[in-house]
C-alpha cells in the first residue's frame, strides 16, 4: 500500500521542540464512497492511532477496540473539532459553583445559626447538589431564604473566580500535564537492558 508521510506540529505546542504527530495517509475506495484512512504512531505511547475522514458529517467521537497493537480509532479530528459552543462545560461550571456555594453557606450557618445549619445539612445529604438548577428549584420549595442565599453566593464566588482565573496558566498546566503523562508512559514502555545482556556485550 502506497502512502505519503506528513509531519504535523502539535496544536498545543508551538515550540519547534514540541512533539510532532506523524501521519501516514492511505486512500481506500469502495462502491459507495471514497475516504482517507490515516494511521499515526507515537513514540510516547507506542500505540497506533487511526483517523477516519469521511465526506459525510458525523458527530466527533472516540472509539476504542482491542486488536493487534491495541489500535485506537479516532473519528474526525485529532484534537476533537467541536462544532458546538461548549455548553456542557458551562453547565458543569454552574453546577460546580452551586456546590461550592452550598458548602460556603453551610460553613456560615455552622458558625451563625446552628439549628438552620443542621436542617440544611440534612437536606443536602438527601438532595445532592449535582444538578444546580434542579437543586435550587427544589430547595426554594422548602426554604426560599436559603435558596436565594445560595444563588447570591454562587454568583459572588463566580465573580471572584473570574478575576483570579488565569486562562494562560490553566493552558500551560494542561500542556505540562500532558507532557508529564506521555513521559511517564514512555518510561513504562521502555525495555531496559538486563545485566546478563550487558555482560554478553562486554565479553
Amino acid at each position: 500500500m502506497v502512502g505519503a508521510l506528513f509531519v504535523v506540529g502539535s496544536s498545543v505546542m508551538d515550540s519547534p521542540n514540541g512533539p510532532c504527530l506523524c501521519l501516514d495517509a492511505h486512500t481506500r475506495s469502495s462502491q459507495n464512497n471514497k475516504r482517507i484512512l490515516g494511521s499515526t504512531g507515537s513514540s510516547f505511547t507506542g500505540s497506533g492511532i487511526v483517523f477516519r475522514l469521511s465526506s459525510k458529517k458525523r458527530v466527533p467521537r472516540i472509539l476504542t477496540r482491542r486488536s493487534r497493537g491495541r489500535l485506537l480509532i479516532v473519528s474526525e479530528d485529532v484534537a476533537g473539532n467541536y462544532d458546538d459552543t461548549f455548553g456542557d462545560v458551562k453547565t458543569q461550571l454552574v453546577n460546580y459553583f452551586t456546590y461550592k456555594a452550598v458548602r460556603t453557606v453551610l460553613h456560615q450557618l455552622y458558625e451563625m445559626n446552628p439549628p438552620q445549619y443542621t436542617w440544611f445539612d440534612n437536606y443536602v445529604v438527601s438532595n445532592r447538589p449535582t444538578d444546580g438548577k434542579r437543586f435550587l428549584r427544589n430547595l426554594g420549595k422548602e426554604s426560599q431564604e436559603l435558596a436565594e442565599r445560595v444563588m447570591i453566593t454562587r454568583l459572588h464566588l463566580y465573580g471572584k473566580w473570574i478575576k483570579k482565573c488565569d486562562h494562560g496558566k490553566i493552558y500551560e498546566d494542561i500542556s505540562d500535564e500532558n507532557l508529564a503523562l506521555m513521559r511517564e508512559r514512555l518510561m513504562e514502555t521502555v525495555i531496559w537492558p538486563s545485566d546478563d545482556s550487558n555482560s554478553e556485550v562486554i565479553s
